[in-house]
């Protein structure tokens, strides 16, 4: 009998976010993936470097590759750093993969990543998001939205 799935992720430390992607895109399935990391670029990390925010990922045959991230060289690392924005791997299950391949050939969706984090481990992951770009007036409908929720937040708070 398989184990049953978490809810959320467990999220440990945050390194870097996209707090763009959420309102650029109508986020429909959020994927865990881990990362094929080099030595220097986990420590890089683990000091809060890098970045994701013009970063995509694309499906290649049956393998998964984030592309475009900034994990800047290590500080105090030798000749054998690595390069800052080289595509990495991510590591899915192969379902998963045929499911996100599906959607992209299919459905014209992208694949956006939303956070790397440590979990509870201490293993570097990636928030992956399968999601649809909102056109300008999505978006302006989107913020009309947030803003009329925050509008009644207050009316209620102000009220009770």
């Amino acid at each position: 009998m398989p184990r049953p799935k978490p809810v959320a992720f467990d999220k440990k430390k945050i390194v870097a976010e996209n707090r763009r992607a959420r309102f650029e895109y109508s986020i429909d399935t959020v994927y865990e993936a881990g990362i094929a990391l080099t030595g220097t670029e986990v420590k890089s990390l683990r000091f809060g470097e890098g970045s994701i925010a013009e970063s995509y990922a694309e499906v290649k045959g049956k393998e998964v590759w984030l592309v475009n991230a900034n994990v800047p060289e290590f500080s105090h690392g030798n000749r054998f750093n690595h390069e800052a924005k080289r595509p990495r791997k991510l590591l899915l299950h192969e379902r998963e993969i045929n499911k996100m391949h599906g959607a992209v050939a299919r459905q014209g969706m992208t694949l956006v990543p939303l956070s790397v984090y440590f979990n509870s481990q201490g293993r570097a992951k990636v928030e992956l998001a399968l999601a649809k770009g909102r056109k300008d007036h999505d978006k302006r409908e989107h913020i009309k939205e947030r803003e009329w929720k925050r509008e009644a937040g207050r009316v209620l708070r102000d009220r009770g």
